[in-house]
């Protein structure tokens, strides 16, 4: 006979950024499942945010979500402040606010597109880390970073080079934090999804003969779930990680080892 399941992130607190759907609402839904009370934000969809949160409570915990601009360091700011009024000091912080682009080549690339991508996927997550830092150190350092990028940050990226150099920038990030952080006791991973099928990718698959030749270069031969990346998301944020740091797990159906081979 065995006692109850001990949740992993009980009695947590934990933000996760973009997570009015797909892999971030899949993150935030099990961390509550977890134990964890969860502040989520969103940038315009929000009826997505609120079902997010309801899924949260379903799950017993506490949920708050807030609108914001990851890429805009004053709502940053704001955000972090309001998650210590209302939800209290956190514990965990998930970057998964994201951007995505395509089908706009360097020499035609519009100057505002380029600034665009670039403050929210890369910048975003660095004025995140930079909030969560400073609170964590004032309560005595420890807790847990984590940021979804992408396998762009490992493959070649023509017609959305930007996107490409951000999931880049976040993988050096992570290296750069977990060295300045080991002091502090703060671990900081990254998580690089291939095709996951979200809100963000649906449209890949709802055409029809557009999705067969990207699962074809996949080894797997299907897309992930969100749920995937959440698992994986869990294992960092948790004690069972706490002598992980400074490191990109790679989930995408051996999508990188295939690269260039077939």
């Amino acid at each position: 006979m065995t006692g109850p399941e001990i949740m992993k992130l009980q009695g947590r607190k934990a933000l996760v950024t973009g997570a009015d759907s797909g892999i971030g609402r899949a993150i935030a839904e099990l961390f509550a499942a977890e134990g964890a009370d969860v502040a989520i934000t969103y940038h315009s969809d929000e009826a997505g945010a609120a079902e997010t949160a309801r899924l949260i409570e379903g799950a017993g915990r506490k949920a708050l979500v807030i609108q914001n601009d990851v890429g805009d360091p004053a709502s940053v700011a704001a955000t972090f402040a309001r998650v210590a009024e209302e939800l209290g000091v956190l514990d965990i912080l998930v970057n998964n606010a994201g951007q995505g682009m395509s089908d706009m080549e360097v020499a035609e690339m519009e100057d505002s597109k380029l600034e665009q991508i670039l403050r929210v996927n890369l910048m975003g997550p660095l004025f995140c880390c930079r909030a969560f830092i400073k609170l964590r150190r004032a309560e005595g350092g420890r807790g847990r970073i984590v940021t979804i990028s992408s396998v762009a940050q490992h493959l070649p990226t023509p017609g959305s080079a930007p996107y490409g150099m951000s999931k880049a920038g976040i993988g050096s990030l992570t290296r750069s934090l977990a060295r300045e952080l080991a002091k502090d006791k703060i671990n900081v991973n990254n998580v690089a999804p291939g095709l996951i099928q979200t809100p963000m990718t649906q449209a890949r698959f709802d055409e029809p003969g557009k999705i067969e030749p990207s699962l074809e270069k996949i080894p797997w031969h299907r897309a992930g779930q969100p749920d995937e990346i959440a698992k994986v998301a869990l294992f960092l944020a948790s004690d069972d990680a706490d002598y992980v740091t400074g490191q990109t797990w790679v989930v995408d159906g051996g999508l990188t080892m295939q690269w260039g081979g077939a």
